[in-house]
């Protein structure tokens, strides 16, 4: 005759060995939380370290701008062309960006914090939650270095080719004798260089000739200075059009040497 015993108290059938089979999704949640909370933190910190990468006002000092119009002068002696470097703060809003950053700031806060959220109060929940949306969008609003975190990268290179031609336009690039204006637009926020030639230009130098161009600008900003990567972008345009449209005789400055730097 065999007897068993039973534990009615449930005590000690851990001990023989079947542990909590949901314990590990308790364990690896905690974990997820704790890896949430470093990668916010990590892009909470960096956005405050590159706040003044994101400012146009500092972005170049007035001896920039003097090297810089030195530059477009001694490039001009070269060619027929018109080039105008433009740098703006952002090519725009991204209002998404804000929105995607409070839902973010929402769903981590409440899984950091579920072990003191009245779960039980919804009232009181939700007056929670609604706290954590809006300093999720704050920072958005405040840190554009964090806010980027939540641009996606085809976005930024869309809304800074849009812009790129709205200022083409604006400064009158399309309005040259010989169609030979160049922008050099440069949009902080977005981190993108994009080169707009007129069609004079457009007919006799390919696209892929301009991405040498695009690329000393944009190393230079990588360097920590936009004043170096615009002398850079400079000189390269210089020398593609100067292959193409070298100056000549009777050439006149269509296009003031100058740089212009706008917030919007």
């Amino acid at each position: 005759m065999r007897e068993s015993m039973l534990d009615p108290s449930g005590e000690g059938w851990e001990a023989a060995g079947h542990a909590d089979p949901t314990a590990w999704l308790a364990i690896a949640g905690r974990l997820g939380a704790a890896l949430l909370l470093a990668i916010f933190l990590f892009l909470l910190v960096r956005g405050l370290l590159r706040h003044r990468r994101y400012r146009a006002a500092d972005a170049l000092e007035p001896s920039d701008m003097a090297a810089i119009r030195s530059a477009l002068a001694d490039a001009e002696r070269r060619t027929v062309g018109e080039i105008l470097p433009v740098v703006v703060e952002r090519s725009d809003r991204h209002p998404g960006a804000a929105w995607l950053s409070s839902l973010v700031v929402v769903l981590l806060g409440s899984a950091v914090l579920a072990p003191w959220l009245p779960w039980d109060r919804p009232v009181v929940l939700l007056a929670a939650q609604a706290i954590l949306g809006a300093a999720g969008y704050g920072l958005a609003v405040l840190l554009p270095g964090y806010r980027r975190a939540f641009v996606s990268e085809a976005r930024a290179t869309e809304m800074a080719e849009e812009q790129a031609f709205q200022e083409f336009y604006r400064y009158g690039l399309h309005r040259t004798e010989g169609r030979t204006g160049v922008l050099l637009f440069v949009s902080l926020f977005e981190h993108r260089t994009v080169v707009v030639a007129d069609e004079g230009i457009d007919a006799c130098v390919e696209p892929d000739r301009w991405s040498g161009t695009v690329r000393a600008v944009l190393d230079g900003i990588a360097a920590g200075s936009l004043r170096s990567g615009l002398l850079a972008g400079v000189a390269s345009a210089a020398e593609v059009l100067a292959a193409h449209f070298p100056w000549s005789e009777g050439d006149r400055n269509e296009i003031p040497e100058r740089v212009i730097v706008r917030e919007e």
